[in-house]
C-alpha cells in the first residue's frame, strides 16, 4: 500500500441508516494533484474527514501517508497539511503570529520557526505585512498565506477544501501556481473545488454522486468518455442523477 499517497478499499461510512460514503476504493500517487469532486450532499466532505484522520470508517480499508485511516489517526494528522475556506488562520492574530503559531502545532522544530517564518514572509512579499492582522488582509492574500501556512512543515500530502472560493479570477490563477509548485516539490495534493475550470489542472478527477465515486480519470479523458468538451459538462451529467442533497 505504501507506494500511494492514499488508497482505500470499500470505504464505507454509514450514519445511522444514512450512507453517507458508500463502498468507495481509489488511489492517489505521489506528488499528484487529484481532485475530489461532487455536489452538495455527495459525501465528498465526509470521505475527506476520514482521510484526514477526523473520522473513523463504519467498514473499509485504506492508508493516508503509509498510515492505517482506521487506528493511526494521529499520525496521519502529522503528515499532511490542511487548508479550507471557512477556517485556515486566526483573523484576530498578526500575520507572523499565525505561521508560528501553526509551525508549533505541525511540529517544525523549535530552531527552525524563526529563520522559515523570515524566509516565507519575503517569499510571499509580506515582509511589509508581518504585523498586520490577518482579518484586515484582501481574500486573496490570506488564502496565499494559507496554503503556504499548511504546507510550511513540509507534509507528504496536503488537503484543499475549496481553497478558492470567493476570490477573484486572477487571484485563484494565482492560487494553482502555488499548487503546482507545491506538486513539483513532492507534495500530494488533493482538493475539492466547485470551480470546474479548476478541475482541469488536476492530473485525475474523481467524481462523486450519492456516496458513490461514479468517474474517475484524467480531464482530458473524461471529456473524451463523455463526449463534452469541458469538465463543467462532465459534472453536470454526472451531478443530475443525485437524488440527494445536503
Amino acid at each position: 500500500m505504501n507506494s500511494y499517497a492514499i488508497e482505500v478499499n470499500d470505504l464505507t461510512k454509514k450514519f445511522g441508516n444514512f450512507t453517507a460514503v458508500d463502498h468507495i476504493s481509489f488511489h492517489v500517487q505521489k506528488g499528484e494533484i487529484f481532485g475530489f469532486l461532487g455536489a452538495n450532499g455527495a459525501g465528498k466532505t465526509t470521505a475527506m474527514r476520514i482521510l484526514c484522520g477526523l473520522s473513523i470508517p463504519t467498514s473499509g480499508t485504506g492508508e493516508v501517508a503509509g498510515f492505517n485511516i482506521s487506528n493511526q489517526s494521529e499520525n496521519i494528522k502529522k503528515s499532511i497539511g490542511y487548508m479550507s475556506q471557512k477556517f485556515s488562520l486566526y483573523d484576530d492574530l498578526k500575520v507572523w503570529e499565525n505561521i508560528r503559531l501553526f509551525a508549533g502545532i505541525y511540529g517544525v522544530p523549535a530552531k527552525e520557526i524563526e529563520p522559515r517564518t523570515e524566509e516565507l514572509l519575503k517569499t510571499l512579499d509580506f515582509t511589509g505585512e508581518r504585523n498586520s492582522l490577518v482579518g484586515k488582509l484582501p481574500l486573496g492574500w490570506k488564502q496565499k498565506l494559507a496554503f503556504s501556512v499548511a504546507i510550511f512543515h513540509h507534509p507528504q500530502i496536503v488537503f484543499l477544501d475549496e481553497p478558492t472560493g470567493g476570490v477573484d479570477p486572477e487571484t485563484r490563477r494565482q492560487f494553482w501556481e502555488m499548487i503546482y509548485e507545491a506538486a513539483d516539490s513532492g507534495i500530494t495534493v488533493f482538493v475539492t473545488t466547485h470551480y470546474m475550470d479548476e478541475a482541469e489542472y488536476c492530473d485525475r478527477v474523481s467524481i462523486m454522486v450519492d456516496g458513490r465515486i461514479e468517474a474517475l480519470d484524467t480531464p482530458s479523458n473524461l471529456k473524451k468518455t463523455f463526449g463534452v468538451n469541458s469538465m463543467e459538462e462532465v459534472f453536470y451529467l454526472l451531478a443530475r442523477k443525485a437524488t440527494r442533497n445536503e
